[in-house]
Order: C-alpha cells, then sequence, then structure tokens
C-alpha cells in the first residue's frame, strides 16, 4: 500500500499551527517586557503559522486513514519539523546566529534533554528566554500524547506495559476516548505547572523566573533562566525543595497523578512501577548524602553559594537534588557533581540509564523496564532449575506476555549499541574517553548535564559543528523510543506493499 502523503503532511501543519500559536505567546512576553525582539518573535511565529496553513489547506482533501507506517512518519519527522521551524525566534532576534547551533538548541527543548549551547543565558532577551523554555513544555506536553495516544497504537516501546488502569494494549483507559484521556492528562500537566509557578513565586522567585523553571520542571527539561541553573538559590532551600517536589511527580507516570485526584490512592500504592521509582529515590539518596556528607565538601561543589542550614541538611538536600535532576532526566544542577568524589560521578554515570516511569515526561530507559528485565532475570534462575515449570514475568499481578518480554530485551540492547556507537562517533571529534560516554548517556537519555569537559558546570559550546548534530540525532532517537526513528532507517520499511 502506498503511503498516504496528504495526512502526514496535513498533521505537520497542524504542528506548525500549533508551534506557530506558542511562538505567538513568547512574543506576548516579549511586548510585556519590553526587550526590543517582540517585532523579530511576531514574524517567527507568523512565518510558521503561514507555513502551517498552507501545509493544512493544500492537503485537505486526504485520505483519512493512517497506517503504521504513515504513524512512523508522523511521530518521527514531526520532532524533526517541529525543531526547524523552533529555530526561527533565535535565528529572527539574532540570540544563535548560528543555524547549527540554533537546532541544537532547538531539539534539545523539544526532547526535554536541557544541553545548551549558551555561554550567557542571562543576557538573552525575556521574549527569548520564555521560547527556549516554552520548547521543553511543548514537547513533554507532546511526550504525553506520543504515550497515551500513538505508541501503543504502533506497538513499541514500553507505554504498553503501563499497569492495568492505564491506557495501552490489555489496559483499561482513563475514558474510552483516547483524545479525552489526553486532555486529562493535560489538564494535570498544566495545573502542575500553574502550581509550581506560584510556589516558586511565593518562595523568592520573581515571576518570569518561575514561570521559566515550572516549564522546565514538569516537562524535566532542565532549561534554567540562569548561568548557575538552579545553584543560583543555593542559598534558599525551600526554591529547590519545590523543584525536587515536582520534578519527583514530573518523573512519575501521569496517569498515577489521575488516579490520586481521583482519591484511588490505592492504585497508586500497588503500583510496581511506582514503588520501585520511590525506592531507587530513597535508596539513591541515601547513598549520595551519606557520601557526600563523610567525603565530600558542598561548599566548594556549590556554584555559588556556600551551605546554609547546615551540613546534615545540605547534603542531604543536593544528594536529594542531584538524583532526582538525573533521575528523571531534568538536569538542572545545584552542585557540580564531578567534584564529590570519583564513586559519586561514577555513581551519576550510571543513574543517567534509569530514567523515570512510563508515562512521564522522563526519558533515559524508564522504571517498568528495569523492574521486567530484573524480575525475567530472577526467573531464568528458576527456570534452569525447573526446565518444564511455566513461569511468566507479572507486573501488577498479572502475566506479561513473551512478547513484551522480548521487546524489552530488544530495546535494552538497542540502547546500549545505541550508547557504545554513540560514544565511538563522539571519540572521532577527538573527545575524551570520560567526556565522549557521558555525552553519549547524557545526549541518548535526554539527561543535559554530562561528564569531563561537557559536565553540570560547563555547556556544549565546544562541541564540533558534526558533534552538535550527532547529539541532535541521539536526543531524538532517546526520546522517542528507538524503535519508532530507526525503522525509518531500514530498507523494507519504504517498500511499498
Amino acid at each position: 500500500m502506498k503511503l498516504n502523503y496528504k495526512i502526514i503532511f496535513h498533521f505537520f501543519g497542524l504542528l506548525l499551527l500549533f508551534n506557530g500559536g506558542f511562538m505567538m505567546v513568547a512574543t506576548l512576553i516579549s511586548l510585556i517586557y519590553k526587550d526590543g525582539v517582540t517585532l523579530n518573535l511576531f514574524l517567527a511565529g507568523l512565518a510558521t503559522l503561514l507555513l502551517g496553513a498552507i501545509a493544512m489547506f493544500g492537503t485537505k482533501k486526504h485520505r483519512k486513514e493512517m497506517n503504521k507506517r504513515e504513524g512512523y512518519i508522523v511521530v518521527a519527522f514531526g520532532w524533526v519539523v517541529m525543531s526547524l521551524t523552533g529555530t526561527l525566534p533565535y535565528l529572527a532576534t539574532d540570540a544563535i546566529p548560528s543555524f547549527t547551533n540554533a537546532f541544537f538548541e532547538t531539539m534539545s527543548g523539544y526532547t526535554t534533554t536541557g544541553a545548551s549551547i549558551l555561554n550567557d543565558i542571562e543576557i538573552l532577551p525575556e521574549g527569548v528566554l520564555f521560547w527556549r523554555s516554552m520548547t521543553h513544555w511543548i514537547g513533554g506536553m507532546g511526550i504525553i500524547v506520543l504515550a497515551i495516544a500513538i505508541l501503543p497504537l504502533l506497538g513499541v516501546g514500553g507505554m504498553q506495559l503501563f499497569a492495568a488502569e492505564a491506557p495501552g494494549p490489555g489496559g483499561d483507559k482513563l475514558h474510552p476516548r483516547i483524545t479525552d484521556t489526553a486532555k486529562r492528562l493535560w489538564l494535570i500537566y498544566f495545573g502542575y505547572t500553574v502550581a509550581e509557578t506560584i510556589l516558586l513565586q511565593v518562595a523568592g522567585m520573581s515571576f518570569f523566573d518561575a514561570i521559566n523553571h515550572a516549564l522546565s520542571t514538569l516537562s524535566t527539561g532542565g532549561f534554567s533562566t540562569k548561568n548557575a541553573s538552579v545553584a543560583h538559590w543555593n542559598d534558599n532551600p525551600a526554591i529547590q525543595y519545590i523543584i525536587i517536589f515536582f520534578m519527583f511527580l514530573a518523573g512519575t507516570n501521569f496517569v498515577l497523578s489521575y488516579y490520586l485526584f481521583k482519591g484511588n490512592v490505592v492504585k497508586i500504592i500497588k503500583d510496581d512501577e511506582f514503588k520501585l521509582y520511590f525506592k531507587f529515590i530513597v535508596i539513591f539518596t541515601l547513598v549520595a548524602s551519606l557520601l557526600i556528607y563523610f567525603k565530600a565538601d558542598v561548599s566548594q561543589s556549590s556554584i555559588l553559594h556556600p551551605m546554609v542550614l547546615g551540613e546534615a541538611e545540605s547534603a542531604i538536600r543536593h544528594a536529594l537534588f542531584q538524583v532526582l535532576a538525573i533521575v528523571t532526566t531534568t538536569g538542572f544542577v545545584s552542585a557540580d557533581y564531578t567534584l564529590w568524589t570519583p564513586f559519586l560521578t561514577v555513581f551519576f554515570f550510571g543513574l543517567m540509564f534509569l530514567g523515570g516511569s512510563a508515562g512521564s515526561t522522563s526519558g533515559g530507559v524508564k522504571v517498568v523496564r528495569h523492574l521486567i528485565l530484573i524480575k525475567n532475570g530472577f526467573l531464568e534462575f528458576k527456570r534452569a532449575l525447573h526446565p518444564n515449570a511455566i513461569l511468566p514475568v507479572r507486573y501488577n499481578t498479572k502475566s506479561i506476555s513473551k512478547d513484551i518480554v522480548f521487546n524489552i530485551l530488544g530495546f535494552f540492547i538497542l540502547y546500549m549499541l545505541s550508547f557504545i556507537i554513540g560514544a565511538l562517533v563522539f571519540s572521532m571529534f577527538n573527545i575524551d574517553f570520560e567526556s565522549a560516554i557521558g555525552l553519549s548517556a547524557s545526549s541518548l537519555g535526554n539527561v543535559g548535564p554530562a561528564l569531563g569537559d561537557f559536565g553540570p558546570v560547563n555547556n556544549y559550546a565546544a562541541l564540533p559543528s558534526l558533534g552538535k548534530w550527532w547529539a541532535a540525532f541521539l536526543m531524538l532517537i532517546g526520546r522517542l523510543e528507538l524503535f519508532t526513528v530507526l525503522i525509518l532507517l531500514t530498507p523494507f520499511f519504504w517498500r511499498n506493499r
């Protein structure tokens, strides 16, 4: 069957209209703050809206049928189309004059990676900074739609591994119609963003800083309005605790938030993935805080401010903050964790491969995949002793089909291969070993801060142009669950049949 190109471009047009609309919101912020780039942002938004309108008008007589192949193309190339047009505000305002750098920053935004090429963030106009944070929020919102509505239909990724109460093959939906499900989760996403903005402002942030950090936190992105990231407020623990709380929520399956508001706490407590996610956070924070307290000097690694309340509180806060920032792939920085002993550097590098919950805005492998891999691994010991026994992997008391277990094993192998190949390519640009593996793990996992020359207090400006394009590609495949993008590189995908 031939590809239905008209419906593909119709969807691209819709995405461009959304993109242009959000650019107009950034234009309004620019107008309010009188930052001098209002007209430039308006023209960028207008150009994007016109492109979207032309694409939709030219394809209005399309066949209203989308098969899996069209779905893959819309998902993968939709992110590219958004990123290409998302560069316009940077280019039009001359905030980032290089197209390569502008594309890197935009792809990093939409994939909620949070890696930046900007050396001085604080000199950028407010409208541009807001657009930069908005790319995170759009990307995070898009991931929820993918998780709930599109990826399960394509049969890809870990989204079909939701618990029985979550959308996906074999599971109940929050609402009979997928669109209504997505609307409810968007409402939660928007509500959390508003709540964090208000709390951050009450805690001492300016409204502009508060809304930007809320946009970055709920999307697990990590773009900040300050050069020192959240370390700028190390003298205000309340701000960091608020961000910690919302990072935890953002890394949790948004379906569970829905049940929380419905008063169904039992489903949350009994959810296998949530229990493991919570245990991981507690155990990793305990390990990190003990090592920081007894071995590291937080006042030396803190970017701007020394400890303020006491060594124990500061050690726990910095440990919890950085554990959540890496596990949820938010990538905010409260201190330079690479100065906290070599063990903790390797420890945080390992956390880059964890990821948050399925159905969250986090990147990475996802906790549910690790959970099922661990359970299957233990069952292999039993199968070795009892080869004739039927021992299915259970998740939330229900048996997981072998197909899903094989899907996860395939994903994990492909993820590790992508990481190794990613590091090898980075090493071709004369990047040292530590920096290369850090770049690969961080880009693929959508984390943001890496290791070595691209660690938490540095940025990606020194990365060669080809290296930036490679990092952007890794961000894209990591964000879209590998299979969704990599299948487009296979010759059989494009054969008409």
